[in-house]
Parts: C-alpha cells; sequence; structure tokens
C-alpha cells in the first residue's frame, strides 16, 4: 500500500497547491492585506493539506490496506455530502446547510438522528455568529434571509 499512499499524496499536494492558488485569487478586504479576509481560512486549509500529504509520500502506511467494506461506503457518503453542502451553501446558507452536512455526518457516524441534528444545528449557528459579528465576514443566509438586520 506505500504506492497508493503516495500516489494519494502526490494528488493531494496538487490539491492543496490548486486550492492555494485559487485562494490568492480573492479580492484584498477592505481592511487591507493584513485583515482576516476570505483567503485566510482556506490558505490555511492549503496549508495543512500541503503538509499532510507530504507526510503522505514521506512516510506511507506499509500495511493498511484500503476499507473496501462498510467503511469505504461510509467514506463515500461522507464526500458525496460535503459535495452536497458545497453545492447547497449559497443557495440555502450557511446556517441551514451546515445543520444539514453536520448532521447527516453525525448520524453516519452514530448519533440518533434527533442528537446528530441538534449538534449540526448548534454547530451552524455557533460558527455563523462568530464569523459574522465576531470576525466580520459576512456568510450566506439564504433561505433565512428574511432575518437579515439591515
Amino acid at each position: 500500500m506505500r504506492l497508493n499512499d503516495r500516489i494519494l499524496g502526490v494528488l493531494l499536494l496538487a490539491l492543496a497547491v490548486a486550492y492555494g492558488w485559487g485562494a490568492t485569487q480573492f479580492p484584498e478586504p477592505f481592511g487591507g492585506a493584513e485583515s482576516v479576509g476570505p483567503d485566510t481560512f482556506p490558505k490555511l486549509l492549503a496549508v495543512v493539506l500541503g503538509i499532510s500529504s507530504l507526510y503522505l509520500m514521506l512516510r506511507p502506511d506499509p500495511d493498511n490496506a484500503w476499507p473496501w467494506n462498510r467503511t469505504g461506503v461510509e467514506l463515500v457518503v461522507a464526500v458525496v455530502v460535503l459535495v452536497l453542502y458545497a453545492s447547497l451553501l449559497q443557495p440555502l446558507g450557511f446556517i441551514v446547510s451546515t445543520t444539514l452536512a453536520v448532521g447527516t455526518l453525525c448520524w453516519r457516524m452514530g448519533a440518533t438522528p434527533i442528537k446528530a441534528y441538534v449538534t449540526g444545528a448548534v454547530s451552524g449557528v455557533a460558527v455563523f455568529v462568530i464569523f459574522n459579528f465576531v470576525l466580520g465576514l459576512a456568510l450566506p443566509l439564504g433561505l433565512l434571509s428574511f432575518l437579515e438586520v439591515s
């Protein structure tokens, strides 16, 4: 499995570089280049992904077989949920789409549906409040745009 890990590491490194480059294409925030802007979080993710992919290439796991059983199915479900999350973020809004994504992932990890979606709702609202009111970064409201304060 060393070759598979190294191939995955190369692909993830290419993704990290592309993602980091894409983040540099955002316009400069109003407060200037030194303030936290829309490019800050994607750049941090690109750095973490790049370091992780380098580690995967340099220190692959020698005896890790790919999980083609239920774990493999759960990985596919998680990827589908994250792709849907990204595509529904603008139309549904941050809070609704985060509630659905986090709730679904928690449920797939074994939480009861009620606890899973309550966790998703609390996470969505908490992160929205932090980004919108503490950091001053607007997130899309989508379906909840009637709550927008002028």
